[in-house]
């Protein structure tokens, strides 16, 4: 049976023993354009149509620009692609699995672990996140019996054009109008959907090419001012008569005097130094503050976790704006994991356990993004809920507090040997009767039986709370209850216990 990939093109073995890239040379011999050069409004708008029609290399190049140029866009996305990287994973079998499968899942934990750029490749695939797409190409070696990939290795965005159909399909460029497909088996296409729309439009970098731009425009603005309003007016006088040899030798001194901070001039000749003109940075402050800010939103939801929002932000704030960052995570992580799915896990399966594969059945890739709750907090609610007569599954709280279930040769932590509810009763009487006796302790038992007094004159208020629906109904209607409150007895029972303490004090002293 033919070997077919996961959208069901067939794969010849002799593709494997090549990378599909190494017969292209003219794509490695190429350099970039840097179309971020010169950049204005019209040309932008221009790259951006063109890709939308298939051309995406000069929107790759200018993406590739964009993270070399701006630092603070280069730290944004890189604060949400490693991410990922930090985040363990595992291979996990389809729902109900038979011993085939758990098997295979379990085979394919163990090769993926023994990768060593597996952290690598989480990287590069999530370098879709800005430009819409990433290709990593496969090279796959043969290991005794298996094939295994040996690298992956990280196509620049620029190579690729689209089909010229559906601009949905990635192709290389070979100089052909809808370039060379793609081999089947022999790459990790990763298409991140940061927004709505196909290829061309669906990468984060669309949105902040923009505030790139006027960025750019506002820094480029604020060295002019600076260059301008930064330092004071020179103003060369010369006396009359001067010739243009003295002229010149003057304005040779006026200009190398604000570099230099030093010249010569003839004798009879003077130069001052007017006040800079008036001005402030503010507006080009302000214009590169938006932009800023408007990245950080677009990349990780919010701008508390950032420079960006200055001395406005706040520990507190930052900690709501991280909620925001782990909804993100967890989207990138469910494409990737998608991803790895389709393009790493299916190809080692059929090379290396052959069968013909229903998708629907694949093993699973899966990043651990589930949260330890606080575990202080359980630890205090928890008991209280069970003595309460709450059932609470055991496995529900060891998911929740992240703590793993023990297996059967696993030691486990232990609290010392428990005492039986009998033995500890009688452990307490044993101390009661070691104990010598207190009057002052035998009357406050004596007298703690006696409080029913209390109890009754509550009665008609717990009837009116239990006929109330809100507390403050049960507040506007307290006023009703209490010409029925009597505390005569209460009183006397005071009284009576005031008196017996202070009989039983002095009796005691003496």
């Amino acid at each position: 049976m033919a070997i077919v990939d996961i959208h069901g093109r067939p794969f010849e073995q002799a593709t494997l023993r090549e990378q599909q890239t190494s017969r292209l040379a003219q794509l490695h011999a190429e350099f970039a354009d840097h179309p971020s050069s010169g950049l204005t409004p019209p040309r932008l708008a221009r790259i951006l149509r063109d890709a939308e029609q298939g051309d995406i290399r000069a929107q790759c190049e200018l993406f590739q620009d964009m993270e070399e140029k701006d630092a603070h866009l280069l730290a944004e996305i890189g604060k949400r692609r490693r991410a990922l990287t930090t985040v363990d994973w595992q291979v996990l079998p389809p729902r109900n699995p038979d011993k085939t499968e758990q098997a295979e899942a379990d085979w394919l934990n163990e090769v993926l672990q023994d990768l060593p750029d597996i952290e690598d490749l989480l990287f590069d695939m999530l370098d879709g996140i800005g430009k819409g797409f990433s290709a990593i190409e496969l090279d796959w070696q043969r290991v005794g019996r298996e094939w295994l990939p040996q690298e992956f290795s990280y196509r620049e965005s620029s190579w690729f054009q689209l089909d010229q159909a559906t601009r949905t399909e990635l192709r290389l460029r070979d100089g052909s109008a809808d370039g060379e497909a793609l081999n089947p088996l022999g790459w990790i296409v990763h298409t991140h959907a940061a927004k709505s729309g196909y290829i061309a439009r669906g990468g984060l970098y669309r949105v902040l090419a923009w505030p790139y731009l006027f960025k750019n425009y506002a820094v480029r603005d604020l060295a002019e001012f600076l260059e301008i309003y930064g330092l004071p007016v020179r103003i060369g006088k010369y006396t009359p008569g001067s010739g243009p040899e003295e002229k010149a030798t003057l304005l040779r001194a006026v200009v190398s005097i604000g570099h230099n901070a030093a010249g010569i001039i003839p004798d009879g000749m003077a130069i001052e130094f007017k006040e800079a003109a008036k001005g402030t940075h503010e507006p080009f402050d302000w214009m590169v503050q938006w932009a800023e800010k408007s990245m950080s939103k677009a990349i990780l939801g919010g701008t508390l976790t950032t420079q960006a929002d200055g001395k406005t932000s706040t520990n507190a704030l930052g900690a709501v704006h991280n909620e925001v960052r782990h909804d993100l995570l967890k989207s990138d992580a469910k494409q990737v994991a998608s991803t790895l799915r389709k393009y790493l896990l299916y190809p080692l399966l059929v090379l290396n356990k052959g069968g013909e594969r229903d998708p629907r059945r694949l093993p699973r890739f899966q990043f651990d993004l589930v949260e330890a709750e606080d575990m202080a907090t359980y630890a205090e609610a928890l008991p209280s809920l069970v003595n309460a007569g709450m059932q609470i599954p055991v496995s529900w709280a060891h998911e929740k507090l992240r703590i793993p279930i023990p297996g059967k040769d696993d030691a486990v932590l232990g609290a010392g040997q428990p005492v039986a509810p009998g033995a500890a009763a009688a452990r307490v009487v044993a101390l009661k009767a070691q104990q010598q006796s207190d009057p002052l302790d035998d009357l406050a038992e004596q007298l703690a039986g006696d409080w029913q007094p209390v109890a009754d004159m509550m009665a008609p208020v717990q009837r009116l709370l239990a006929s109330c629906k809100t507390l403050d109904e049960f507040r506007d209607r307290l006023p009703e209850v209490i010409p029925e409150l009597d505390a005569s007895e209460v009183a006397e029972l005071i009284a009576r216990g005031m008196f017996a303490g202070v009989v039983a004090g002095r009796a005691g002293a003496v």
